[in-house]
């Protein structure tokens, strides 16, 4: 189960307004700002189709407990499958 922070960080991290999630969820901009105040609430349609965008722009979401110490929360899926350079090896001579 994700949390409503972690929805909120997620859209956070990806820069996306609620409009823009709510329209490549195809929910209204009502649902995706009651999923960000109150997960539990939520139809489960409506999580599904909001994580499937945050999932296939990047985010990958930790279940409490999934890493080493600390509770649920989210970071970028590694970058190694496409070739590209991660965030933290970028220098002068390789930034495009």
């Amino acid at each position: 189960m994700i949390t409503s922070a972690q929805l909120r960080g997620a859209r956070a991290m990806l820069g996306l307004t609620t409009e823009t999630l709510a329209i490549e969820s195809k929910l209204p901009v009502t649902t995706i700002e009651a999923l960000e105040t109150d997960v539990s609430s939520a139809e489960a349609k409506a999580l599904v189709a909001v994580r499937s965008v945050l999932e296939a722009r990047g985010i990958s979401f930790m279940a409490s407990g999934s890493d080493e110490a600390g509770g649920a929360g989210i970071r970028f899926k590694h970058w190694a499958e496409d070739g590209g350079i991660r965030p933290e090896n970028l220098n002068a001579t390789n930034d495009d």
